[in-house]
């Protein structure tokens, strides 16, 4: 049987055939290719000539490009397109690649060499982008055990492949238990609050299931809604305890014991190679390249912020007591309170903004935006393969008709689709034998759906999600670096979001908004006073907005300083992490840790506080746009040429301040976010 997943990719750039993939392709090629990859690790380890960055490093960085394109394609099904068939390869593969970067990393003979050039970095006449590649290379040989003696060789082994399994069975019991919910409605009673669109919605979700009625469930574009704008209290109680007690319910999809096994694991790890706790191995290549500056920022912030939380929240409080809220202000009424005071106060909700922000109009605005900053353009991949019909594609060019890269989008949520939005990528960017190889780029999102009666109508924050995702697909198609690791976002986690949190900005501005926002029934443009509107709620409960993230950020650190095994009760824990930020009481039956798929399964762990890192630096940027105009073509050129084709080609403040002319302050920060 031919297997595509090793075969010469005859499709129009190379472009994944997903047409032709099968399931089963998965395991037989990852084995071949891993097979394959080891062989060129080999021929690099064994090499008799004196090893240089050449023959070393760089060479370390090509091998092994085809097992990249295949669990590419592998992870993304499985976090887009999954399954429970797929996921079963995805848990069967994940320890023999884990194994194999153990192989890497672990082989004498090639440490070796990769030391011997790390020690003539000074005279060895390199660029500045072959001494990152060199240092990202010696550190990952370093953190990968290359130094550990033979004994704690094989704990890491053990260790390390325990870990890339749990990781991937903690999103699974998240996904599980987030499908496994609904909340079924027969009596129209129970609508009350709702809007159209998503009672139009929910029944399309029923006729789904075969049911009558309505259901509601707990991804995104059904329960943020419901908990906006239910009148029905014991309903939005009953959504709530749903969403924040998934994978905690001591059954099958229970993930309190991976929790603790994950952060204690991740605690040994590190203590084998030398650390006193995790982050403190994580943040070594940061910007915030210490446990103390991280706590130290995130103090700062909180103390900032939390005089406006406590505002914002006896506001409210005021509010709801005002309007008829009887007893405590609880978790389940924050959204829906929130709605109401919000539309009192600026007479602007989603339901107001939504009929003008209709998806298509967005999306043809966005691609206009990157126009008018970075002169590309985009044309529908009519010809391209996809691995869901709903998925859609472009090739992207620049302004001479030169091909960039292909971007493929998958807007709204499926059953094997995990929650959330995310970019990711099927192919990076990197030089190969002096040829520019071009990246294929994925932005997945779980946006509102079109119903019968109305387009995809979207909420602000589905507005500036999508800015958001688009940003990190620029840093990805924009990329113009040689090497592979080094490409696209392959950068500090504490600067990977300046990209996409930057975009989020031009949300907020007249110029922009005005030129595609128009009503899906009127035709009318989104007028000067909304727009003021919107600019002037934008800091509305920022203080209590600004607070919650920084209480993730303190408990991904809790998590990750720990110094000893955690033992102690997990809901304890949690609530000791979280203590500084908490304006509500505790929710008996409700966790973070246990839904936290950042930390506990994607790339976040110690670097949470990173989004309000990237949210300081982006300010600033934003603010030299702003000084300049919001669509200076030279200023747009720099932060290009600057930030989103060099990737990790050189350290991140180096290229900020190359941008900037100067380092961030936070001062835009707490101006825009109404905090000064």
């Amino acid at each position: 049987m031919i297997n595509p997943l090793l075969q010469e990719w005859e499709t129009p750039f190379s472009t994944p055939p997903f047409n032709l993939i099968e399931i089963g392709h998965f395991k037989p090629a990852v084995e071949e290719t891993i097979k394959s990859a080891s062989e060129e690790i080999r021929i690099i380890a064994e090499n008799p000539e004196a090893p240089d960055f050449s023959n070393t490093i760089a060479a370390l960085d090509k091998a092994g490009n085809k097992l990249d394109d295949v669990t590419s394609i592998l992870f993304n099904l499985n976090s887009a397109e999954t399954n429970k068939d797929l996921q079963a390869v995805t848990r069967e593969v994940s320890p023999l690649l884990t194994r194999f970067s153990n192989d890497i990393t672990l082989n004498e003979k090639l440490f070796k060499r990769v030391k011997t050039v790390y020690d003539i970095r000074d005279t060895a006449g390199l660029n500045t982008e072959e001494k990152m590649l060199l240092e990202k290379n010696y550190r990952h040989f370093i953190l990968g055990g290359a130094g550990l003696s033979d004994e704690k060789k094989s704990k890491f082994r053990e260790i390390s492949e325990e870990l890339s399994q749990l990781s991937i069975k903690f999103e699974e019991n998240v996904l599980d238990d987030t499908n496994l919910f609904e909340l079924h409605i027969t009596d129209k009673n129970d609508l009350a609050g709702l809007p159209d669109g998503a009672t139009e919605m929910a029944a399309m979700e029923a006729k789904s299931r075969h049911k009558d009625g309505w259901i509601f469930t707990l991804h995104a574009p059904s329960y943020i809604p419901f908990m906006k704008y239910s009148d029905k209290r014991n309903l939005r109680e009953k959504m709530f305890r749903a969403f924040t007690s998934r994978s905690f319910h001591e059954d099958n999809h229970d993930n309190r014991a991976l929790v603790m096994k994950i952060a204690n694991l991740r605690l040994e790890l590190s203590n084998i190679l030398g650390f006193k706790t995790f982050a403190e191995l994580e943040l070594e290549d940061r910007m915030a390249d210490t446990t103390a500056k991280v706590e130290s920022f995130l103090d700062e912030l909180h103390n900032a912020s939390n005089p406006a939380a406590q505002r914002d929240y006896g506001n409210l409080r005021k509010f709801a007591l005002e309007n008829g809220h009887q007893g405590a202000l609880e978790r389940w009424d924050w959204a829906y309170y929130s709605e109401k005071l919000r539309m009192e106060k600026y007479s602007i909700d989603d339901e107001v903004l939504k009929p003008f922000f209709v998806l298509e109009n967005l999306e043809k605005s966005i691609f206009g935006l990157a126009a008018k900053l970075y002169g590309i353009k985009f044309i529908p991949g009519k010809k391209i393969t996809v691995y869901n019909p709903e998925v859609k594609t472009w090739e992207v060019q620049d302004e001479d008709g030169n091909f960039l890269a292909i971007l493929y989008i998958d807007y709204f949520p499926r059953q094997g689709k995990n929650s959330g939005a995310w970019m990711t990528s099927f192919r990076e960017q990197r030089s190969d034998n002096g040829k520019d190889i071009r990246p294929l780029i994925s932005i997945v999102a779980n946006f509102t759906r079109p119903t019968e009666t109305r387009p995809s109508l979207l909420s602000f924050d589905e507005v500036t999600t999508f800015l958001h995702e688009f940003g990190h697909s620029l840093h990805g198609m924009l990329s113009r670096c040689t090497y592979e690791s080094l490409s696209g976002t392959s950068v500090a986690r504490d600067f990977v979001e300046l990209p996409s949190q930057f975009m989020e900005n031009y949300a907020f501005e007249k110029e922009w908004l005005s030129t595609w926002a128009v009503h899906y029934k009127t035709g009318e443009i989104i007028s000067d006073e909304l727009i003021e509107k919107i600019k002037a709620s934008s800091t509305f409960n920022e203080g209590y907005a600004c607070n919650r993230q920084l209480g993730f950020g303190f408990l991904d650190m809790a998590w990750h300083i720990i110094t000893s095994p955690v033992t102690d009760n997990l809901v304890e824990f949690e609530s000791a992490a979280l203590s500084k930020t908490e304006l509500f009481p505790h929710v008996e039956g409700s966790n973070t840790s246990v839904s936290f798929t950042h930390v506990f399964g994607g790339g976040y762990a110690a670097g949470y506080y990173g989004y309000k890192w990237a949210e300081v630096l982006d300010a600033d940027a934003f603010m030299y746009f702003k000084e300049t105009g919001i669509f200076n073509k030279d200023t747009a050129a720099s932060f290009r040429i600057n930030i989103l084709e060099k990737g990790g080609a050189d350290k991140p403040m180096n290229l900020y301040v190359r941008f900037r002319g100067k380092e961030p302050t936070i001062d835009a920060f707490l101006e825009r976010s109404g905090l000064k």
